[in-house]
């Protein structure tokens, strides 16, 4: 495993969870917005052995519920199931960031009842996913293969967006609520700015704007909320 990056303690990333974050090195996406660039090269230096880890997280066992396991792209790692398994052997529950790319092994995953619940992130309507996600000649059956599973599967899941007033608009929310039909939730995170986004210059929302954009996905999806925005 390539673990780049650990938060002790999280009360927000693993809903309804005391859990710890672990962020892996290397992403095969470059979407503009990213605030975690230092993340996404194949090289990314890894900070934290697996052994190293799972002590910390023995030792924070009668604290912690659960871990959220980010990035990067989580499963592009290709010893995660033996790590998830180590992580699953101290009794901790375990939630899975990604984005959709690689479907066969997060229905591996899933399918082996490893995972307890995954987030998903939508980068944006089908029109607008290669730009969205920095990859234009990005293969969307993946994506769409990720969503039709997580729509069927029987634990806890979330799709997500994170709203960039340059990248977003009234139309792609239409497609993603079409696309999204049937789900049981979706969340919209408004866009922070920082020093570390692949790409500065980007502005976020109003929130008058993004109850708008919730509009529009609400008669698709059971549950549509805000996150991050007060």
């Amino acid at each position: 495993m390539k673990l780049c990056g650990f938060q002790k303690t999280t009360l927000l990333d693993y809903p309804g969870h005391i859990a710890a974050v672990l962020f892996t090195g290397g992403c095969n996406f470059r979407c503009p917005f990213c605030h975690n660039r230092e993340l996404l090269p194949a090289d990314a230096e890894a900070v934290f052995t697996a052994e190293e880890i799972i002590n910390v997280l023995k030792k924070r066992a009668g604290i912690l519920e659960g871990v959220c396991i980010t990035g990067g792209e989580p499963l592009l790692q290709p010893d995660i199931e033996d790590f998830i398994r180590s992580i699953r052997s101290l009794g901790l529950e375990i939630k899975l960031d990604t984005n959709g790319s690689r479907p066969e092994r997060l229905k591996q995953l899933c399918e082996k009842h490893l995972l307890d619940y995954v987030a998903m992130d939508i980068k944006n309507g089908p029109t607008h996913y290669g730009e969205t996600s920095g990859c234009p000649d990005i293969d969307l059956a993946s994506i769409r293969e990720s969503v039709d599973f997580l729509k069927h599967w029987d634990k806890p899941y979330e799709f997500r967006t994170t709203v960039v007033r340059e990248l977003h608009c009234a139309q792609d929310f239409e497609e993603i609520g079409t696309w999204l039909a049937g789900a049981s939730q979706y969340f919209l995170q408004n866009y922070v700015d920082s020093e570390n986004v692949l790409q500065p210059g980007f502005t976020s929302c109003t929130k008058e704007e993004l109850l708008s954009f919730a509009a529009i996905v609400k008669p698709y999806v059971k549950q549509v909320s805000l996150r991050g925005v007060d």
